[in-house]
C-alpha cells in the first residue's frame, strides 16, 4: 500500500510557566501553521519527568519496515547540541557538536545509514529526510494532511540524559561513554493505525540498546522509571 504524503503541518505548543512555588502550567499554545490540513494529528502531552528530552516520530509497514521519519529533534538529527561535550563528561555552555549513539538507537538502525557513511548523524552527515525542530517547551502537536494510514504503524523513541535510577547506575556499563552520557535507556512507544477508528494512544513496547551498539527493541520495561513518565500521553487523531 503506497503512502500518499501531501503536505505537512507542525504546531509547536509552547511553554511551561513556572508559578512562585514551581509548579508548572502549561501556557495558552502558539502555532507554526505550515500547511491548511488537520487530517492526521499527533499530540504529545509532556508527563512528570518531561525535561528538553530527545525524540523521533516515524512510520512502519506491518513487517516492521521502516518507511518515513515524520518528526526528529534539531539537536539529535544535525548532531549540534545546544552544549557540548569536552572529553567523557564535561559540557560547556555553548553548542557544538556532541555524538550520543545511546539517545535513539532503535530509531537510528531502522532508517539505516546516512549517506551511505554513518547511522548516527553528525554535523558531516546531518539527518534531513524529516521536520526537525528545538524539543518543545508543552505541548506539541505534528499535523500531516491525508495519507493512506490503514494497517501502517505509528512509531516514537524518546530519551533524556542524566536520568539514573537504582537499576540503570552510572556505573553499570564503565566501559560504554555512549550509556554514560544516557542513563536510562530510550523508551520506544508504537500503535497500529486501522481504517475503522479515529483516535489512538501510543503505548510502550520496549526500550532501546542502553549502549547504543544495536538495533535491539527490548520488551523488559520493568527496570525503568522515570523515562516512563517523559511524555504523559501520546495521541492520534484522524479526520475522515
Amino acid at each position: 500500500m503506497k503512502l500518499l504524503f501531501k503536505s505537512f503541518l507542525f504546531f509547536l505548543f509552547a511553554g511551561i510557566v513556572y508559578t512562585c512555588t514551581s509548579e508548572k502550567n502549561v501556557a495558552n499554545p502558539m502555532f507554526i501553521d505550515l500547511s491548511n490540513s488537520k487530517d492526521f494529528m499527533i499530540e504529545l502531552t509532556p508527563g512528570e519527568s518531561f525535561n528538553h528530552p530527545t525524540f523521533s516520530i516515524w512510520l512502519e509497514d506491518m513487517n516492521g519496515k521502516y518507511i518515513k521519519t515524520l518528526f526528529i529533534t534539531k539537536s539529535y538529527a544535525s548532531g549540534i547540541f545546544g552544549h557540548k561535550m569536552i572529553g567523557d563528561s564535561v559540557w560547556v555552555n555553548e553548542s557544538g557538536e556532541s555524538i550520543q549513539p545511546a539517545a535513539l538507537p532503535y530509531w537510528t538502525h531502522k532508517k539505516g545509514l546516512i549517506n551511505g557513511k554513518t547511522l548516527v548523524p553528525s554535523p558531516e552527515n546531518p539527518f534531513v529526510d524529516a521536520y526537525t525542530g528545538a524539543t518543545p517547551k508543552g505541548k506539541f502537536t505534528l499535523s500531516n494532511a491525508a495519507f493512506d494510514y490503514a494497517k501502517y504503524r505509528v512509531l516514537l523513541e524518546v530519551n533524556q540524559p542524566w536520568d539514573w535510577n537504582r537499576y540503570w547506575t552510572n556505573n553499570k556499563f564503565p566501559d560504554s561513554r555512549a550509556y554514560s552520557h544516557s542513563a536510562q535507556p530510550s523508551v520506544v512507544y508504537a500503535v497500529t493505525l486501522n481504517d475503522t477508528d479515529s483516535e489512538f494512544y501510543l503505548n510502550p513496547i520496549g526500550h532501546g540498546s542502553p549502549t547504543g551498539e544495536t538495533g535491539k527493541l527490548y520488551t523488559n520495561l520493568s527496570t525503568l522509571s522515570t523515562a516512563l513518565d517523559i511524555f504523559s500521553s501520546i495521541k492520534i487523531t484522524i479526520n475522515k
